[in-house]
């Protein structure tokens, strides 16, 4: 029996001399073998193949190629509705890598009337429970009697560029993404409640584990109440008293939604066109002309969170 040729055996067959062909210099071996190694990191990433929270590039473009057309809504004065022109850049947005992007919220605090539409729809988009709310509406009195005004100032998750939130965490259940979104992980989260007492906006809640249906005995849960959520494109339906059941939770810009190219549920339901959201890093999108605007405010920016909620007084 022939002994085989290891050193041959171990050659690739893209750089095996052919017949009649000088053998390759092992510097032009390392060479192939070093522009594959590169073609098979580096290039994926150049070409957009970088991961888009858990779905890969291609399926995102799958998912935008299959979206029906956006209508050509104008506005009186003839401008295109800001809801359709906020779905266009989304879009356009999502063809970036992930390190690109730069997602805010800007929220005018003008047209705001308090109808906490924007807060219903979030419950219902992320089936929170009693108690869990990602989106209150806070009322603020202004002035004294007689010359009385109020003033609606609604609170999502700041989505912080430093958030206090995520160094405290001791199992690493909550980071920041690379796009700016801060997000948590069911299934690694432990119920501390170390990042609720970290968020000085009081944006995060836990989940008790309620149920709107008070007399479970008799009745049982309500239909609405057993259906699954998507948070994190990831879905839970908190059956049996699992994930998110014993976890912190909290506003995470509809990323579930944001990810198939749709606008977050509030920025959609708000009937005053009060809430904006896009990409800050595109210099032509709406939220980065409505932050370079000079009546603009943070909450709390002073403490150095670097929040990307803005508000227009």
């Amino acid at each position: 029996m022939e002994t085989p040729n290891l050193k041959q055996a171990s050659q690739p067959e893209a750089i095996r001399p052919e017949a009649g062909e000088a053998a390759p210099s092992r510097r032009d071996v390392l060479g192939k073998i070093a522009s594959a190694v590169f073609a098979g990191l580096v290039a994926p990433a150049v070409l957009g193949k970088a991961l888009v929270g858990e779905a890969r590039a291609e399926d995102l473009a799958a998912t935008l190629a299959g979206l029906p057309d956006l209508p050509e809504m104008l506005t009186p004065d003839g401008k295109e509705d800001a809801v359709v022109r906020m779905m266009r850049e989304l879009r356009r947005a999502l063809l970036k890598p992930v390190g690109q992007r730069r997602w805010v919220m800007v929220i005018d605090l003008r047209k705001c009337v308090g109808c906490h539409a924007c807060t219903v729809a979030c419950n219902a988009e992320n089936h929170l429970p009693p108690g869990v709310v990602y989106r209150p509406v806070i009322e603020e009195e202004i002035g004294e009697f007689p010359n009385v005004s109020q003033r609606f100032i609604p609170r999502p998750c700041m989505q912080c560029g430093n958030p206090p939130c995520v160094p405290v965490c001791p199992v690493a259940a909550t980071w920041k993404r690379a796009d700016g979104i801060v997000e948590i992980d069911y299934d690694k989260c432990i119920g501390c409640r170390y990042c609720i007492t970290a968020c000085p906006y009081n944006a995060r809640t836990f989940d008790f584990g309620e149920y709107y249906s008070k007399d479970k005995g008799l009745l049982g849960l309500m239909p609405y109440e057993t259906q699954p959520n998507h948070e994190y494109d990831k879905p839970r339906d908190r059956a049996n008293d699992s994930s998110p059941v014993g976890n912190a939770r909290k506003c995470h810009f509809c990323l579930h939604r944001i990810e198939k190219g749709l606008l977050p549920q509030c920025v959609t339901t708000c009937m005053g066109r009060a809430t904006y959201f896009g990409d800050a890093s595109d210099p032509k999108s709406l939220v980065s002309e409505l932050i370079g605007k000079p009546n603009v405010m943070r909450l709390k920016e002073e403490l150095g969170t670097d929040p990307r909620v803005y508000y227009l007084t």
